[in-house]
């Protein structure tokens, strides 16, 4: 098995590494309520996908008076 000549130093390490960091998430806008969401997944504040409505979304009722 092959082993390195020389210690990797922490500045090589980091470019190395850079390209595994986290990067920004693409966001598209939902066509039926307008809100950020990643692409080509259900909407979860609308529940639909290509203006169609997928999931039924559950409504809060709302607490009255007693």
């Amino acid at each position: 098995m092959a082993l390195p000549n020389r210690k990797r130093s922490k500045s090589r390490k980091g470019v190395k590494q850079y390209q595994y960091r986290l990067k920004k998430n693409n966001l598209s806008k939902c066509s039926s309520c307008k809100k950020s969401i990643k692409p080509h997944c259900i909407c979860p504040f609308c529940g639909c996908y290509n203006k169609k409505e997928i999931v039924a979304q559950k409504t809060k009722a709302k607490k009255g008076k007693k």
